[in-house]
C-alpha cells in the first residue's frame, strides 16, 4: 500500500489529544477542527524529544496521505499551563523567568520510572546523579524518559543535592 503525500504541506497549530512513547505515536487536535493528525514517535525525535506530554500546544508541518492526515515536523511545542496542586518545595522560589536564566547541561538519563514518579540523570563528564521529578517533566512539556536518552537541564540545588527544575530536548541542548 502507498502511503505517500497526495497534497502539499501545511502548518497547522493545535493541541496534543495523547501521545505514547511506547507505542510510538499519539494524535494532535488542529485548532481550526478537522480529523486528528497522526504525530510519529520519529517526526517527534526529529524535532529533539522522545515524549510529549497531553494538552501541549504544538505547532506541526502536516501532509494528507491515503492513511489520513499526518504531521511531518514539528515547529514548536508550549507545554500546557498546569496548576499543581502541591507545588515542589524546592521549585516555589523560582519563576519561569528565573529557570530560564540558568544555564542548560547535557546529560544523558540514567533511569526514569513514570509510575513512581521520579528518577535519575547524569551531567555528561559527571558521575553524580541528578534527581529528575515527574512534575518537572509535565512542566518542561514531556510525558517520560527513556534510560540512556540525551537531554538538556537546568540545575538547583534541593533540599538532597542536585535536581533538574526545567529538561529540554537534546537539540535545544546542543546549542
Amino acid at each position: 500500500m502507498d502511503t505517500q503525500d497526495t497534497s502539499e504541506t501545511r502548518r497547522v497549530q493545535g493541541q496534543v489529544k495523547w501521545f505514547d512513547p511506547s507505542k510510538g505515536f499519539g494524535f494532535v487536535i488542529a485548532d481550526l477542527g478537522g480529523p486528528d493528525i497522526l504525530l510519529h514517535a520519529n517526526v517527534l525525535r526529529n524535532f529533539g524529544q522522545g515524549s510529549v506530554v497531553d494538552g501541549s500546544v504544538i505547532e506541526i508541518i502536516v501532509q494528507d496521505t491515503q492513511r489520513g492526515l499526518q504531521a511531518i515536523e514539528v515547529v514548536s511545542i508550549t507545554p500546557p499551563k498546569t496548576e499543581s496542586s502541591v507545588p515542589l518545595r524546592d521549585m516555589v522560589e523560582f519563576s519561569p523567568e528565573d529557570i530560564a536564566q540558568r544555564p542548560i547541561h547535557p546529560a544523558r538519563v540514567k533511569w526514569f520510572d513514570k509510575a513512581k514518579g521520579f528518577g535519575f540523570a547524569n551531567i555528561f563528564g559527571n558521575e553524580e546523579d541528578v534527581f529528575v521529578h515527574v512534575e518537572v517533566l509535565r512542566r518542561s512539556g514531556l510525558s517520560d524518559l527513556q534510560s540512556g536518552e540525551a537531554v538538556g537541564l537546568r540545575l538547583v540545588e534541593g533540599e538532597r543535592g542536585r535536581m533538574a527544575i526545567e529538561v529540554v530536548g537534546w537539540e535545544i541542548a546542543a546549542k
